[in-house]
């Protein structure tokens, strides 16, 4: 009897050494738990964190402006925020210790979403209108160089800063023309509104002569110097976690559901699978796996980043991008 209970405390106690080796690594999203926070979700779930050896929470955000910070002052390690505002951040915050590490949107999701019933479906049709704006949107900070790319006269534009929580409202209610945001999540917030689908345009950016990245996983310096094998294994675990979603977004929009008990499944699906098809899985991604950049790209990309914004000083394309903790396994192969 005292073998056995002996032998069940040494078990027990075996379990507990092996629990808390796992590494806390909270984790900052930029936005909050909709259909493409999934794959990070089936991270969790489907225990590819746990392979790693982590212990990740994922945590709600709001906005990329919002994210960075959090990253750079190390109260989250990693985080998942738009890769042209850390560009700025890192220009107006020299030596910050946070750089992006893992590509995820190859294609970026910034959209200006008109309504044809207002006369907005192309670019030229923003002037002499009223564009909503949430001021620390993503799409937003890039709205200078759609501008410029597309020859925009911003003293037509009427732009009113509106916040996260009205934008889609203030669209539906014609209180705006248009708005600036995520095209799979702007898109859907309109149709839960009760917006016909074909009155609603999406002006994708990247197809309107913008050669910017999105969203990307970003790390603190500090912590992955300290802790490079635990970032590797990190970002290893989010790409099996996307290809997890990849294969069924249903179960990825479930995953979703059981941390956002108002999130609609059906709903989630389709802005997954949005954004798996015009952000994730592209040319470029389907040849070379996820998470890296094309080094050309990204200095046109940064290029025209300085066309509409003063670069305080020399831009240095090594200071934002790393691949240095991409895994080398073939697990970043979407095929």
């Amino acid at each position: 009897m005292l073998t056995r209970l002996s032998a069940a405390l040494a078990g027990l106690l075996l379990g507990v050494s092996f629990a808390a080796a796992d590494t806390k690594i909270p984790f900052a999203l930029d936005w909050k738990f909709e259909g493409p926070s999934a794959a990070y979700f089936a991270a969790v779930d489907n225990g590819h964190f746990k392979a790693e050896g982590l212990d990740v929470e994922v945590s709600p955000g709001k906005g990329s402006l919002a994210a960075i910070p959090k990253v750079a002052t190390g109260a989250f390690p990693i985080g998942f925020a738009d890769i042209n505002s850390l560009i700025k951040f890192l220009d107006q915050n020299p030596g910050a210790p946070v750089i992006a590490a893992m590509m995820v949107y190859d294609k970026p999701p910034f959209a200006v979403v008109g309504r044809a019933s207002q006369g907005v479906a192309g670019p030229k049709d923003l002037e002499g209108r009223t564009l909503g704006a949430p001021p620390p949107d993503g799409a937003w900070a890039q709205f200078p160089a759609f501008a410029s790319a597309n020859d925009l006269d911003m003293d037509k534009i009427k732009v009113e800063p509106v916040g996260f929580p009205t934008r889609e409202p203030m669209l539906a209610e014609g209180k705006v023309d248009a708005i600036t945001g995520f095209s799979f999540s702007s898109y859907l917030n309109l149709v839960r509104l009760g917006v016909a689908e074909d009155d609603i345009k999406v002006i994708l950016m990247a197809d309107h002569g913008l050669t910017l990245y999105g969203n990307a996983i970003i790390v603190n310096t500090e912590f992955a110097a300290a802790n490079a094998d635990k970032v590797t294994g990190f970002l290893r675990a989010v790409a099996k976690g996307w290809k997890d979603v990849i294969a069924d977004p249903t179960a990825g929009a479930e995953m979703v559901a059981k941390r956002n008990p108002a999130a609609d499944v059906a709903l989630e699906t389709r802005r997954l699978q949005l954004a798996i098809d015009a952000n994730v899985v592209t040319d470029y991604t389907r040849a070379n796996g996820m998470g890296g950049i094309d080094s050309d790209r990204f200095t046109a990309a940064i290029e025209q980043l300085a066309q509409n914004y003063e670069f305080k000083n020399a831009p240095d394309a090594s200071l934002y991008f790393t691949d240095a903790y991409l895994p080398t396994d073939g697990s970043l192969a979407l095929n």
